[in-house]
C-alpha cells in the first residue's frame, strides 16, 4: 500500500510538466518598464488636443451674461454688489456729517482727496496744518469680557475716530525759512478724560525748511523730541499754542479728519459697487 502511495506525486508532477509544455510561454514584462497607475489627473484637462477648439470643463469661462454683452456676470460678482450695497446704505444711516465739519479760529479748507490743508494768517505770520487721513484710523482689538458673574458679555463696538499726523508749519513775511513740526496723536491719550489738561497731541520733530519744499530734506537738521529737553519742549507747544494750535484746535482736527475719512470711504464703496457692477 505504502508504495502505491508514493507514487501518486510522481504521477501528478509528470501530468502538470506535460500540460506546461503544451501551452504556449507567457511573454514576460521587463522588469525595468513601469507598472501601469491610475491617473490622478482630472480627466477633463485630459480630453484637449492639439489644434482642438474643444476646452475643458475646467478651463471654460463661466457665468458669461445671457444679455449677449460679452462681460463677466458671476454670482460672487452678483452678491457683492448686494453686499456692497447695504454697506452703503448702512454706513450712510451712521454718518454724522453730510459735509464736512468747519474749524474753528479763522482756519482755512482746502482738500484734495484724502489731503487737507488748515491756513490761517496771524499779525504777519502763515500757519499751515497739512494731514492725510490714509491710515489714519488705529486699529482695533474686538474681544470678549467676563463680568463678575462669570458671564461673557460682548463688547460694544468702538466709534471708529481718525487721529492723522499732521505738520505744522510757521513762516514769517519776508523769510525764506519756515519752522515744521512733525506732530502725533499719541493712542494713550485719544479719547481720554483727565483731571489736569494735558495735551492730546505731541511734537516728534522739529526743524527749519526752505519755504515752498513739499518735502523734508534731509540735509537739514532735524531735531526729535525724545531727547529733548522738558523745558524746550513745553515752550514749543506753547508757541503752537499761541498761534492756535493747541487742544481745542486737535480736537476739531479729529473730528474734521474722521469726517472726511468716512466722507472717502462711502465714496470708495460706491466706486467700488460701481467697478464690479460694470459691464
Amino acid at each position: 500500500m505504502l508504495p502505491l502511495l508514493r507514487c501518486v506525486p510522481r504521477a501528478l508532477g509528470s501530468a502538470v510538466a506535460g500540460l506546461r509544455a503544451a501551452a504556449p510561454p507567457a511573454p514576460l514584462r521587463p522588469m525595468l518598464q513601469p507598472a501601469l497607475r491610475p491617473s490622478a489627473r482630472p480627466f477633463g484637462l485630459l480630453c484637449v488636443r492639439s489644434g482642438s477648439a474643444r476646452l475643458p470643463r475646467l478651463l471654460r469661462p463661466r457665468g458669461r451674461c445671457s444679455c449677449g454683452c460679452g462681460a463677466l456676470h458671476t454670482e460672487g460678482d452678483k452678491a457683492f454688489v448686494e453686499f456692497l450695497s447695504d454697506e452703503i446704505k448702512e454706513e450712510k444711516k451712521i454718518q454724522k456729517h453730510k459735509s464736512l465739519p468747519k474749524m474753528s479760529g479763522g482756519w482755512e479748507l482746502e482738500v484734495n482727496g484724502t489731503e487737507a490743508k488748515l491756513v490761517r494768517n496771524v499779525a504777519g505770520e502763515k500757519v499751515t496744518v497739512t494731514f492725510n487721513i490714509n491710515n489714519s484710523i488705529p486699529p482695533t482689538f474686538d474681544g470678549e469680557e467676563e463680568s463678575s458673574q462669570g458671564q461673557k458679555v460682548e463688547e460694544q463696538e468702538p466709534e471708529l475716530t481718525s487721529t492723522p499726523n499732521f505738520v505744522v508749519e510757521v513762516t514769517k513775511n519776508g523769510s525764506k525759512k519756515a519752522l515744521v513740526m512733525d506732530c502725533h496723536f499719541p493712542e494713550d491719550e485719544v479719547g481720554q478724560e483727565e483731571e489736569d489738561e494735558s495735551d492730546i497731541f505731541s511734537i516728534r520733530e522739529v526743524s527749519f525748511q526752505s519755504t515752498g519744499e513739499s518735502e523734508w530734506k534731509d540735509t537739514n537738521y532735524t531735531l526729535n523730541t525724545d531727547s529733548l529737553d522738558w523745558a524746550l519742549y513745553d515752550h514749543l507747544m506753547d508757541f503752537l499754542a499761541d498761534r492756535g494750535v493747541d487742544n481745542t484746535f486737535a480736537d476739531e482736527l479729529v473730528e474734521l479728519s474722521t469726517a472726511l475719512e468716512h466722507q472717502e470711504y462711502i465714496t470708495f464703496l460706491e466706486d467700488l459697487k460701481g467697478f464690479v457692477k460694470s459691464q
